[in-house]
């Protein structure tokens, strides 16, 4: 469509995948919106795209200055360009045209600390400013992703109406919810992400214990998450292993993921959650065995060396079903079951973490409206969303999803399946992180003491730490190598 003389709705700028894909969606659903990109063949391609997809009201724009002029104010302008420098570069060559109470709304995976700044530096010129985490990929930017938008409250008021339309809808309503002040928006996607990690990684080792200890066909592991995509487990990432089970090899035999290098890329996001996980003092041992099972996976090479090196040392644990073989229909219920359970507590760490950081930062972050903006749109949305969601309407300051009294009996249920197939896959030399991890935290939580006691009189005997006692108030220090020298002397003479 020819530049039009009526101002658009709103602007975007940045039109690689996710850029062109949001703004179709946004045109689509009856916005006429602006677009930009620097690369002005990428401005054609997606004034092109408009015209194909039903002459939607797209309307290209080739400098900043025009950009910016093109829109009704106050003006709001999406930016979707790579997280870091270029979005400071793309602020500052449409700031300089925008006046206040304009805005500037970041769909990127930025940094939390990163917003945080910008809202500053862009308020001396009256520009307000949102972090918005956007989740769905391509097909959930074109068809309706879960938004997340932090930062300037009232930014967020003058574009509800679009984002309400255009985020994914579920039956309690859009996936869209005004996250909190500052940086919240891009912290609660960072999470996110970081619970996607957990997700994938406890699929993969499903899949994995089904294949090596089950002996499972891809087309029976295919049929097993189709079947589980119709219970408790339906998910995006259930469903679309189930495809990905399916497709077959075109550039040979066989089926394609068998073809696949088992090295996993990453962009970050996983790495920052476990880093704020620590520095909140946050347990959160399943996304952090996820992040380094992509780290040892891309030790392909050593992974191999280490292979023929420990079998020459005479390691014979192989890799595959267990002597005497298994009962299938058993493992594939007990690996469900097991899956289940170690999602429950992966999702339990990552809201842990949130609200560490809410109360850190004063943001009030509403779980029960997080678990439900995630249902849909998004890359971890599944049906288990809504309990969580319940979970935290029933208690809005429940301690962890592990005490739900829902939860908590499901984890009561599936404790014992669950124990099995990390038995199963220990035996047979399969390592399962994250269901060990997920386990871990579970047996871990639910003990109402550990053996920290010990630790505790360690770090007091080489360091003076002190330490607190069970049965009297105060801290205590013990001159322990003295008294143990003495008790010991005083054994020796009894003998």
């Amino acid at each position: 469509m020819e530049a039009s003389a009526a101002l658009s709705r709103i602007g975007l700028a940045g039109l690689a995948v996710m850029g062109q894909n949001l703004a179709l969606n946004i045109a689509e659903k009856g916005f006429p919106i602006s677009v930009y990109n620097r690369t002005t063949s990428k401005v054609d391609e997606t004034v092109d795209r408009a015209r194909q997809e039903g002459g939607l009201p797209l309307f290209g724009q080739y400098n900043p200055r025009d950009f910016v002029l093109s829109l009704e104010r106050p003006r709001s302008v999406i930016i979707l360009v790579k997280a870091g420098a270029p979005v400071d570069q793309t602020i500052a060559a449409l700031s300089e045209h925008m006046e206040s109470g304009d805005c500037i709304i970041d769909g990127g995976n930025e940094w939390y600390e990163n917003t945080e700044r910008r809202i500053t530096e862009v308020s001396d010129k009256g520009i307000l400013y949102l972090g918005m985490g956007v989740s769905g990929g391509e097909e959930g930017a074109r068809n309706g992703p879960s938004l997340m938008p932090g930062g300037s409250y009232q930014a967020y008021l003058n574009v509800e109406d679009i984002l309400m339309k255009v985020a994914a809808q579920v039956e309690d309503g859009p996936c869209v919810t005004y996250i909190g002040e500052g940086g919240s928006g891009n912290f609660v996607k960072m999470v996110h992400n970081g619970i996607e990690y957990g997700d994938m990684q406890l699929i993969s080792e499903a899949y994995d214990v089904l294949k090596h200890v089950g002996g499972l066909s891809n087309s029976e592991l295919s049929e097993i998450f189709s079947e589980w995509n119709r219970g408790e487990l339906e998910s995006f990432l259930i469903e679309i292993t189930a495809d990905i089970f399916k497709v077959r090899d075109e550039a040979g035999d066989g089926d394609l993921v068998d073809k696949i290098l088992d090295k996993t890329g990453m962009k970050g996001t996983g790495k920052w959650t476990v880093q704020q996980a620590a520095e909140l003092s946050v347990a959160a041992p399943t996304i952090a065995a996820s992040l380094d099972c992509r780290y040892l996976s891309g030790l392909k090479g050593e992974r191999e060396n280490a292979a023929n090196v420990l079998k020459d040392a005479g390691l014979h644990v192989e890799v595959g079903p267990v002597k005497g073989g298994v009962d299938k229909k058993r493992l594939i219920d007990d690996v469900r079951q097991a899956l289940y359970a170690s999602k429950i507590c992966s999702y339990a760490q990552g809201m842990n973490l949130l609200r560490a950081k809410s109360n850190e930062k004063a943001w009030n972050l509403n779980f029960g409206e997080l678990a439900r903006i995630w249902k849909g749109g998004c890359i971890i949305r599944a049906v288990f969303l809504d309990r969580i969601k319940k979970a935290y309407q029933r208690n809005p300051n429940l301690a962890s999803l592990i005490v739900d009294p829902e939860f908590a009996k499901e984890m009561v249920q599936r404790q014992a399946a669950w124990r099995r197939v990390v038995g199963l896959a220990i035996s047979a030399g399969i390592s399962t992180p994250g269901m060990c991890a997920s386990l871990a935290y579970f047996d871990t939580y639910r003990r109402a003491r550990l053996p920290a006691n010990l630790v505790q009189a360690q770090r007091d005997l080489f360091g003076a730490h002190t330490y607190e006692r069970i049965d009297r108030p105060g801290s205590f220090h013990t001159e322990w190598t003295k008294l143990a020298r003495k008790s010991g002397a005083g054994v020796g003479a009894l003998n």
